[in-house]
């Protein structure tokens, strides 16, 4: 790793993923169960924190819908808040998706989009709802560290009135009272490395699934419907009663390239996004990974453009959460790497 926080691989390296556009086949493998005292006593900590609240959740005057995760990010989550809001939008629905904006460089609450692209920039809202405020026209994205506050303020402010609320990565977010929880797990590592955080990836141990009305199993091959219930089944012993639906991720380039490029991440699953590029047959010529919502400061863009002048790079492939990041600071061309989740038809039924 260097100073600037990148991690370099040649494009000839092993992805370390799947072999086809991001998917991985079905499967899911059995739960870890054994768990260290520092689990059982944090999970235990945050049993009661749920329970705490399960009483005391302000609600909004409009249904909440949540749609959140386990792990500490790489769950496809934000594609699929994307593709619950443009279902409900398309429905006729006036919905307003509800984030903290991680990483951004302000406070409070902020207008990320009345509907009619971004209004802000992703430093003022953060990456990730900017990027949903540039890809979803009709809905509003509104970003604040209190959610409540925040969906009173677009009740207040957004025309059409909100009707629904989609809160984004919010199954730990307590205060809010929810109408409906779905709970994604990427097929890739659905359990992560089976720990709780600080020594694994697990935010909350599996038995919070058991909060949740409907799990997900993200980054299906085909979306096989078999893979959602067996995610489901898996997570009968800890208490989840409700069901499972699979969802792929189709990813496309935009714009599209000829030539070798130049791999540029700072996401949560780095190897997916070069498993991706590749199953696009994309000649990677190398691969610049970042951390996870990385800033892209003056050394990482001297850092991007070294590479790409010793490589030969034709462009910089990155992702719509990177390239609200990176467009416009960059001498090198820039394409966007964008997945949408598919969920299968069931899963829009039983919604």
């Amino acid at each position: 790793m260097s100073a600037d926080g990148a991690v370099a691989t040649r494009g000839n390296e092993a992805a370390g993923g799947p072999a086809a556009g991001g998917d991985t086949p079905v499967g899911v493998p059995p739960p870890r169960r054994r768990r260290s005292a520092w689990e059982l006593f944090w999970g235990g900590v945050l049993s009661r924190r749920r329970r705490f609240w399960a009483g005391r959740a302000r609600r909004l005057p409009a249904p909440v819908l949540s749609v959140g995760n386990l792990h500490l990010g790489g769950s496809g989550k934000t594609p699929l808040v994307a593709a619950v809001a443009r279902h409900l939008r398309d429905r006729g629905t006036a919905v307003t998706i509800l984030s903290r904006g991680y990483g951004r460089d302000t406070r409070g609450v902020l207008i990320a989009s009345r509907g009619r692209g971004a209004e802000a920039s992703a430093a003022e809202v953060g990456d990730e709802p900017f990027m949903l405020a540039e890809q979803l026209q009709g809905v509003g994205i509104v970003v604040g560290e209190d959610r409540v506050e925040a969906g009173r303020h677009a009740l207040q402010v957004l025309a059409p009135r909100p009707e629904v609320f989609v809160l984004d990565d919010g199954f730990s977010h307590l205060e809010l009272a929810r109408d409906l929880d779905l709970l994604a797990f990427p097929a890739h590592r659905p359990w992560g490395n089976g720990r709780l955080v600080p020594f694994g990836s697990l935010r909350e141990p599996l038995g919070a699934a058991r909060a949740a009305d409907a799990v997900l199993l993200t980054g299906v091959e085909g979306a096989a419907a078999d893979a959602g219930r067996e995610l489901a089944e898996r997570l009968r012993p800890f208490g989840f009663t409700g069901p499972g639906f699979a969802v792929g991720l189709e990813a496309a380039l935009h714009p599209d390239v000829d030539g070798r490029v130049l791999l540029v991440t700072g996401v949560a699953s780095p190897e997916r996004v070069l498993a991706t590029a590749r199953a696009l047959g994309l000649d990677v010529a190398q691969h610049l990974s970042f951390g996870d919502h990385h800033r892209f400061g003056r050394r990482s863009l001297e850092r991007i453009e070294r590479a790409r002048a010793r490589t030969g790079a034709e462009a910089v492939v990155v992702t719509a959460k990177d390239r609200a990041k990176l467009e416009g600071r960059l001498d090198a061309p820039i394409r966007e790497l964008r997945v949408e989740a598919t969920p299968e038809p069931a899963f829009w039924v039983w919604l």
